[in-house]
């Protein structure tokens, strides 16, 4: 069954997340979008890249938890190196624009997906969010960038809330490019990326390189922290609790804390 479709016309290759009933994020579906962009990255007809959803009201639910139930810790960590790692170093590597053009919900995952394009389009309906701590895991990668982008005080605020918030809120933040439409997401996305494509594809090239360069701030460097801090609190029994609760669609039975728990 194809979870990702991959299709160019006018010099844009559009990307398009297919795995219903929510988008969840299959070590196999990562692979599928990794597959995607490194075609898109290679093919010098390619002259700007979409990320889009195919689900109605869905972009990407995230990390499917089913996946990680009952994984090995070494499985979770190859999991996490592939959606954090290779991911982030295929856009770093793109060599042209990426857009994200987000048509409803983001979650998770979906978020780490989208916040590593270039430019975010969303519909006014879309909704966005960081649930990780509801089941005993954090958004690790977002510790990195969200400060950076909305301010440490905001962001923590938001990562360990675990609330959503719209499309709005998202632009004022500065975590969304533009919002239109829900009708006109997609349409405005490949608008863009045709302006894009018209643009001179080597000098392109070539800022996008210094682009990504010049606003890394070591982001690349600090994600193989990250990833062990994930590693090391799904490996906790409240992790391991949240996890099965979600599969399990009950609420999470929390024990007491452990007073001598370090962070």
């Amino acid at each position: 069954m194809t979870q990702v479709r991959y299709e160019v016309a006018d010099h844009v290759a559009e990307i398009t997340l297919d795995s219903p009933p929510v988008n969840a994020l299959s070590v196999a579906m990562i692979d599928d979008i990794l597959t995607a962009l490194r075609r898109a990255g290679a093919d010098d007809e390619v002259r700007a890249v979409i990320i889009a959803s195919a689900l109605p009201r869905r972009f990407c639910a995230g990390l499917d938890l089913g996946v990680l139930a009952g994984e090995s810790g070494l499985a979770v960590h190859r999991f996490l190196e592939k959606l954090y790692i290779e991911m982030a170093d295929v856009q770093y590597n793109l060599g042209k624009p990426s857009i994200a053009a987000i048509n409803g919900a983001t979650r998770a995952g979906g978020m780490t997906l989208s916040i590593q394009s270039n430019v975010i389009i969303a519909g006014e309906s879309a909704t966005f969010g960081y649930p990780e701590i509801d089941v005993g895991l954090i958004p690790a990668i977002h510790f990195i960038h969200l400060p950076r982008i909305i301010g440490r005080h905001r962001a923590f605020e938001i990562l360990f809330s675990g609330r959503a918030f719209g499309a709005r809120e998202a632009a004022d933040l500065g975590l969304v490019s533009r919002v239109v439409p829900d009708d006109q997401v997609l349409e405005e996305a490949r608008r863009l990326a045709r302006v894009f494509a018209a643009k001179p594809p080597g000098v392109m090239k070539l800022g996008h390189a210094a682009f990504m360069r010049f606003n890394d701030q070591d982001y690349r460097r600090d994600i193989g922290h990250v990833v062990e801090s994930f590693c090391t609190i799904a490996a906790t029994a409240e992790s391991r609790e949240g996890i099965r609760a979600f599969v399990e669609k009950r609420a999470p039975a929390w024990a007491p804390a452990d007073p001598d728990q370090k962070g």
